[in-house]
């Protein structure tokens, strides 16, 4: 069976519907996966135990794409011959692209593309977002609870890992990760995502001040640049790491003892190695990001907004548990 889903969003995104398509390799351990996300959510694909990099394919959702561009597409999509089709997304569209690629059984959300859908499903948002993705398997007649997020990190990238602990000293001492950045793309929908760096400080402070032994290691990305630099120039005693993609990024959250968060695609990377976590959620509701459990707690500003999160809640989770 050759099956195609196409997924738009970002790499947590992608990560959330890993559970999904772990799902539907365990139903079909011989079904040849290929999956259609946007360039800048690809990287995932090197922690799923599902599909690989080379089986994704690019396609820019979010851009002011052509008849020609979305033509193109439905043409790469019917040379393959998939057997199923999965959309994430309601938009009409989309279900009138996959009409027009042929494949016989096309499977996503009730709403108002689904009249060119073969099999439709409720689209439930009131839960974890990976079980809402996972509910998609209902139109295989799939109907097993979610599965846990889980990754598979590469060999080389844990072996990084293990000389960045070296490197950083805190191999032998454990340590606590601090991911307080946001995507560039979050900072051009104007998205509440970023913590205060005066705010972070206090943190960092009080960690020190109850437990001076445990290093604070501080992750760097792509768009964290002007962020890490203030945390250090005020906090020197931090340490940084600069992950250079997603299956390091994963290592060295891996190998942490508390992963300290905002809603970002990292903190769905933490929820997958089982690092216990403390997620900091402004406007975005953690009940749709966070499963139930124990090790993954969040910390939802009563006004909605980031700053309002005081530092001392989030110290009295880290001690309280």
């Amino acid at each position: 069976m050759r099956v195609v889903a196409l997924v738009p969003g970002g790499i947590g995104d992608q990560i959330l519907f890993f559970p999904t398509l772990d799902d539907l390799k365990r139903y079909y351990p011989n079904a040849q996966i290929n999956v259609v996300v946007e360039p800048r959510s690809k990287a995932a694909y090197r922690v799923s135990r599902s599909v690989k990099e080379q089986d994704v394919l690019t396609f820019d959702f979010k851009d002011r794409n052509s008849l020609a561009d979305w033509a193109n597409l439905v043409g790469i999509i019917r040379e393959r011959e998939y057997d199923v089709a999965i959309a994430l997304g309601q938009s009409w569209l989309v279900g009138l692209l996959l009409w027009l690629t042929g494949i016989p059984i096309r499977i996503g959300y009730r709403g108002r593309g689904s009249v060119f859908l073969t099999n439709s499903v409720p689209l439930k948002t009131q839960q974890y977002a990976a079980a809402m993705y996972h509910d998609l398997l209902k139109g295989l007649g799939i109907n097993s609870p979610c599965p846990e997020l889980a990754i598979k990190i590469p060999k080389q990238d844990i072996e990084w890992a293990d000389k960045e602990q070296q490197r950083l000293l805190v191999k032998e001492s454990g340590y606590i990760l601090i991911h307080g950045g946001s995507s560039q793309l979050a900072k051009r929908k104007g998205l509440d995502k970023i913590y205060p760096v005066e705010n972070w400080l206090q943190i960092i402070q009080g960690i020190q001040n109850t437990q001076p032994d445990i290093p604070v290691v501080v992750i760097q990305g792509p768009d964290d640049q002007e962020l890490v630099s203030s945390l250090k120039q005020a906090a020197p005693e931090i340490r940084i790491t600069s992950p250079e993609d997603v299956g390091k990024l994963a290592a060295i959250i891996a190998g942490a003892n508390l992963m300290l968060c905002t809603d970002s695609a990292p903190m769905h990377l933490s929820v997958a190695v089982q690092t216990y976590t403390i997620a900091l959620f402004g406007p975005t509701d953690p009940a749709k990001l966070l499963p139930k459990s124990d090790k993954f707690i969040a910390i939802k500003s009563s006004t909605g907004q980031m700053r309002d999160i005081s530092p001392k809640a989030v110290l009295e989770k880290i001690w309280g548990g």
